[in-house]
């Protein structure tokens, strides 16, 4: 059964609290799901090449059809010539995956189990950085102990952010920008009680 690790306003272990059994019962496919469809949400989509239909110029014929004894050319603008068109080319398309909203929740109680099973998932009543400053902010991370921290607040004050924000293994987000992406993508998670709480009851 996963848990949450309990700190306290020093952020030492105090503790821990029991995720709910269902979330065990939870298939990883539906995590995979929500992650394609995330990324490919992602893509650019500016990719784009112009046929021979579409580039300019290429309306005379360049040469006499017979008596040359070359090739039968019918524009400067085909593929084979230098400033031609592109012979299937890439074009603009359609790169969303739609998931369902049940999927998306799964799927983030998927990855909020996953984190407790590695022991990797903080919760604490505040996170705030009053000071404002980044010494006092990584002195928070350093307690953690964690390569990398996903930080996830009901919402963030401006001392708290300055704080953090020039952190470059450790990114904050409020609790309607979560997703199980984020969640999967960093090895912990440290998340506000009212946040995980919140969390919990929506699934």
């Amino acid at each position: 059964m996963s848990k949450a690790l309990i700190l306290n306003e020093k952020f030492e272990n105090a503790g821990d609290v029991v995720l709910p059994a269902k979330y065990a019962e939870i298939n990883s496919h539906n995590l995979y799901l929500y992650v394609k469809s995330y990324l490919a949400s992602l893509r650019a989509n500016t990719a784009r090449a112009k046929g021979r239909s579409e580039v300019r110029g290429g309306g005379r014929k360049p040469k006499a059809q017979k008596g040359s004894g070359g090739a039968r050319w019918g524009s400067l603008r085909s593929p084979l010539f230098v400033g031609g068109g592109q012979a299937f080319g890439p074009q603009k398309r359609n790169y969303v995956q739609k998931i369902n909203k049940k999927q998306k929740v799964l799927a983030l109680s998927f990855a909020l189990n996953a984190q407790g099973e590695n022991g990797s998932l903080y919760t604490v009543d505040s996170i705030k950085v009053e000071s404002g400053k980044t010494k006092d902010a990584v002195a928070v991370m350093s307690k953690l102990n964690q390569r990398d921290v996903l930080i996830v607040v009901d919402s963030i004050d401006e001392n708290t952010y300055l704080a953090f924000r020039n952190i470059k293994n450790c990114y904050m987000i409020e609790k309607q920008e979560v997703n199980a992406y984020l969640i999967s993508a960093y090895h912990s998670v440290l998340i506000e009680k009212s946040v995980l709480e919140a969390l919990t009851k929506e699934a």
